[in-house]
Parts: structure tokens; sequence; C-alpha cells
């Protein structure tokens, strides 16, 4: 009887475990830091895995629409996962998981009480941006150089990242005096380089609602529906306060 017992839990241990899935979870790339710590504290709550696949916005709607098997996407904006849920890939219509902070950022002290100034100077000889056709906060970034009226001068000293993750290397490692970026590099405590940073006012650029929806992939896919749940719960919300996104 006791080895019957025992045959029938190692039945059940390896049906759970057959059953069980890990998520795919496209992410924008101003998350790359933060969704780290999501998935540690998803995988604590329930002991779902999360696979993080981590590009730029555009890019990774367009892999999705190409058939890229993700459960769900997390956007820096609205615009992509709306397009996912117009042209199909999803039945439920996106939401907003966050509000997205631009910060200008460099690894020297330049100053950035009237940085618009300073990029106009010899002393700034790069500055980096992400793509704004594919990435939410190069969008942004080019709408605040726009309305301050020195896009047209400083455009030869652009550097584009292909995402924001390009352009936190690009800041880190001093390759560009300076950046356009998200707070979440500035509050990350895994970053090692010391930063020179200001808060970009946000009336100056449209706002970076960032999107999440859950695709056509997932329908029956339970654990995909708890991340997503998951991502719009207090504890998801704390985590992303702490760096630097608001509700």
């Amino acid at each position: 009887m006791k080895r019957l017992n025992f045959l029938i839990a190692a039945c059940l241990l390896v049906s759970s475990t057959a059953f069980a899935q890990d998520i795919k979870v496209a992410v924008a790339a101003n998350l790359q830091a933060v969704i780290k710590v999501l998935g540690a504290d998803f995988k604590q709550k329930t002991g779902i895995t999360v696979e993080p696949i981590v590009g730029a916005s555009g890019n990774l709607t367009t892999q999705i629409k190409n058939g890229a098997p993700f459960d769900v996407f997390l956007s820096a904006d609205m615009t992509f996962p709306q397009t996912l849920f117009t042209d199909g890939f999803s039945s439920k219509k996106p939401v907003v998981y966050a509000q997205g902070s631009l910060v200008i950022c460099s690894s020297q002290d330049i100053g950035f009480e009237n940085w618009e100034r300073v990029l106009l100077t010899a002393r700034v000889k790069k500055i980096a941006i992400a793509n704004p056709a594919i990435a939410p906060y190069g969008k942004a970034a080019t709408e605040v150089l726009k309305l301050k009226g020195v896009l047209e001068n400083v455009q030869s000293k652009i550097v584009t990242g292909e995402s924001i993750s390009q352009v936190n290397t690009y800041i880190t490692t001093g390759v560009a005096d300076v950046g356009f970026t998200t707070q979440a590099l500035v509050n990350d405590p895994n970053n090692k380089t010391k930063l020179y940073w200001r808060v970009i006012d946000p009336k100056s650029y449209s706002p970076i609602e960032q999107g999440m929806v859950l695709l056509k992939h997932a329908e029956n896919n339970a654990d995909a529906q708890k991340f997503y749940d998951y991502m719009l719960s207090a504890s998801a919300k704390s985590i992303l306060e702490q760096y630097g996104y608001r509700e």
C-alpha cells in the first residue's frame, strides 16, 4: 500500500510538472532591469516562471505579427498594443500598467540646470536617443528637443540606439556624453555607474502611457492570465514605483 501511494504521488507530481507552463513575455527595453524583479516576485507568489524577451516596442510588435509565440506584451506605449488589438492579435483591449518618466542623463557632471543650452556647447559631442520610430522614449525625447527649439542644431550630434537598452549602454560606458532615457536606469540598484541626471518636465512631451496586452497565443494559458493580473496588482505597482514609474 505504501508503495502504491508513493507511485500515485509520483504520477501526480509528474503530471503537474508536465502541465506547468513557463510564460513568454515580450518586454519593452525600458523594463529590462525591473522585469527581473517583477518576475522573481511573481514566481515567489505563484511558482510560475516568466521568460522575458526584451526589445524595442516596435520591433517586438513586428515579431508578434510575424508569429512569435509570446503570451503577454508589455509595451512602452499604448500605440503598439492597440495596433495588435486592432489587427486581431488580441481579444482584449490593451490597458495601461504604468506611466513612464523621461530623464536626461550623463556619466559626466556637465550640469543640467539649462540642459538645452548645454547640448549646444562643444562639450557635448554625442547625444544618445532611442530610435523614435520604434521606441516611445526616443519619440518623447524628439518631442522635447523640438519643443526646446534645438533639434535641428543638435541633429549632427545624435547617436540613435535601437532601443533604450542600447542608449543606456551608451550613457553608462561614456560612448555618448548625454542621453535621454527612462528614470528606471538611475533608480536601478544594480547600476554601478555614477550618473548625473534631471527629470524632464512631463508637460514637454506626450504622456508615456505604457500598455499591456494579453495575446491570442495565451488565450488558453491560465498562467499568462495570472501574470497579466499580477501586473495590475499592488505588488507590481510598488515595484514599478521603486524604479520611477507612476500609476
